[in-house]
């Protein structure tokens, strides 16, 4: 790679310079000492572990493209140094055994301000990395940050990069963004596409096998889910007039899918968009809940309690029997709701016992 390139933000386009000059002049000060140790550097691990990958990787014949919803990433010869953005890219890459020279915070789930979930920190820790280089950037991609990371590759296969965040990472480096849209991509998508980007298809197809085999063993356990009729919905506790539904193309129903799960036609047939993550259904139209076997979503037994007080959510079987699989913010356990090989290795065993849970009180 290249190691001469320097993003500049006199090549950004207009509207957007005084914008990320002034978020990357703060970014800058409460990066500095984030940056890798000298041992070991995320770069040095990155690199390494590279180095060390089977012979498969030898057989990418580069340059390689690799098409996405945004356009296209053009990597010319197998990445020494990989960044990713926004959310659970990082994990893919840790997974590979390949420590990026920078990644995004996560911003939810988090129980000690360190930017890293348990799974993520456990990974770090076996690759004897303690002191990676995370970007506070929960407010808006840290532009400056990245640039000073010089990634040869940027992935961003599950992320909600506008085409503005596109075209500016783009002038830094070759970005691997989501297949077809925002928030949509399934963690085998996730693992495919990001492991393609660092030249480790192979390396990322055994994965995917092995995350396979580890959710057929524990599901054996759980009998009782296979078949049922399941709706992911966030209610808010303070407006209880409408419903926030993820629909069959978010990675989060999509893994509902995966145990065996369906969602009941009464839901798909109010969805519009088949590319929308997302549905929004007034609570006065609760009859489509109906059918659902159970019911999972964001909340603790409190919120489940003001549901089932309500005139009308109080009506749908799956609230008033409590079969609710309700996922505490508090708890890691919040994001793994959006899965990846180390997520999903970390909570399986909880995310079933909740979800079986919640199951067994049907009668």
């Amino acid at each position: 790679m290249n190691r001469t390139k320097k993003f500049s933000f006199k090549t950004l386009f207009i509207p957007l310079a005084l914008t990320i000059v002034l978020a990357g002049c703060s970014s800058n000060q409460s990066n500095s000492a984030a940056s890798p140790s000298p041992a070991p550097t995320a770069a040095a691990t990155s690199e390494a572990a590279s180095t060390e990958a089977p012979a498969a990787q030898d057989a990418v014949t580069y340059p390689i493209t690799i098409k996405h919803a945004l356009g296209e990433a053009v990597i010319k010869s197998k990445p020494e140094r990989v960044v990713t953005v926004q959310w659970a890219n990082h994990d893919v890459a840790l997974a590979l055994g390949v420590v990026p020279v920078g990644f995004s915070a996560a911003n939810f789930g988090v129980q000690d301000g360190s930017g890293l979930l348990p799974w993520t920190a456990d990974k770090l820790k076996e690759l004897n990395v303690t002191d990676p280089n995370v970007f506070q950037d929960t407010d808006g991609l840290d532009f400056e940050a990245i640039s000073d990371a010089n990634p040869d590759v940027i992935l961003a296969a599950y992320s909600g990069l506008t085409k503005e965040d596109y075209e500016t990472l783009s002038q830094i480096a070759p970005v691997v963004a989501y297949p077809t849209a925002a928030w949509a991509t399934t963690w085998r998508e996730q693992v495919l596409l990001n492991a393609e980007g660092m030249g480790m298809k192979p390396e990322g197809e055994q994965l995917i096998k092995d995350t396979e085999a580890l959710v057929k063993d524990k599901l054996s356990k759980y009998p009782q889910i296979a078949g049922k009729k399941v709706v992911w919905v966030n209610f808010s506790a303070e407006d209880l007039s409408k419903l926030h539904i993820y629909t069959p193309v978010d990675s989060r129903v999509a893994f509902l899918y995966e145990l065996g799960m369906i969602y009941p036609e009464s839901i798909t047939k109010q969805i519009t968009d088949p590319t929308s993550y997302s549905l929004s259904l007034s609570s006065e139209n609760v009859e489509a809940l109906y059918d659902a076997d159970l019911i999972v979503g964001y909340g603790n037994d409190e919120l489940l309690k003001t549901l089932q007080a309500d005139s009308l959510i109080g009506k749908i079987p799956a609230i008033e029997r409590g079969s609710v699989a309700f996922i505490d913010s508090d708890t890691p356990l919040v994001a793994a709701g959006t899965p990846n090989p180390l997520s999903i290795a970390y909570t399986i065993d909880e995310y079933l016992a909740l979800i079986g849970g919640a199951i067994d009180k049907i009668k």
